[in-house]
């Protein structure tokens, strides 16, 4: 079973052609192009490159954030659109569980930590479990000061893991808190086609209609016209809270 997986929620683009043998091609792209011209021509040339068609897939997989507005929504379009061009399934799985996955032979308590921006992070805590890890709190998005301070609450030694961790370390730096490499710093296309081959095999599938990125915040237009008191949405402009419809309007500045 072959598996494409589109990982598009941070500034970090990537993609992966995988099976239950390992991952076949992959491609990441950390800056230049936006997502949106990125993912397309890097599928084909993952294609062309490994001797895989594109008929050959037997499923789509997309991160589902938390993170960047506009690319949440250009990874999830584009993994729908092949997905329904192919006719193959879909599965999407939380940016935050592939970066703890990433890590998940430590003995230490895992903090997924993504910069969310506006002096805030995406974070969730895990612990290893055979095979994997198993998340053990909510998804969150808060500032670092406050998720510092949860550390007192677990009293255990904590890996930080991902940008979000790296860009606030000094405010997150506690006593017995350790911070994974650079090379963990970003959810993979690699470790999401790990991760959602099983679901593949148990035919864990997911809706393409019900299928929407992880929104934990508004998106930054709508706190902008908020703030500014203005009770109403402008004419022609939508915005999504979170909840709410799928015609999210993008964060301003978030590729």
């Amino acid at each position: 079973m072959l598996v494409l997986g589109i990982e598009t929620s941070t500034p970090v683009s990537s993609v992966a052609i995988g099976s239950e043998q390992g991952v076949v091609a992959s491609m990441t792209l950390a800056r230049g192009r936006g997502h949106e011209e990125f993912l397309v021509p890097a599928i084909r040339t993952l294609c062309e490159q490994s001797g895989v068609s594109p008929g050959q897939m037997a499923g789509i997989a997309v991160g589902l954030g938390p993170g960047l507005f506009t690319g949440m929504r250009v990874g999830i379009a584009t993994g729908k659109g092949l997905a329904q061009a192919l006719a193959v399934p879909m599965v999407g799985l939380p940016s935050l569980d592939l970066l703890a996955f990433g890590v998940r032979y430590t003995s230490r308590l895992i903090c997924a930590c993504i910069d969310a921006r506006r002096g805030e992070v995406f974070s969730a805590f895990y612990r290893q479990v055979p095979g994997g890890v198993q998340r053990i709190s909510d998804y969150h998005v808060e500032q670092p000061e406050r998720l510092a301070s949860e550390l007192d609450y677990h009293g255990t030694d904590v890996l930080f893991v991902g940008n979000g961790a790296l860009v606030y370390r000094e405010i997150l730096k506690r006593g017995r808190a350790e911070f994974g490499a650079v090379s963990h710093a970003f959810p993979s296309a690699n470790a999401l086609v790990e991760l959602a081959l099983p679901r593949f095999t148990r035919e864990e599938t997911d809706s393409l209609h019900e299928l929407e990125p992880l929104y934990l915040r508004k998106a930054d237009v709508t706190i902008g016209w908020e703030t500014r008191g203005v009770m109403g949405i402008p004419p022609g402009a939508t915005a999504r809270p979170m909840g709410g419809s799928r015609d999210a309007g993008p964060a301003k500045g978030d590729r």
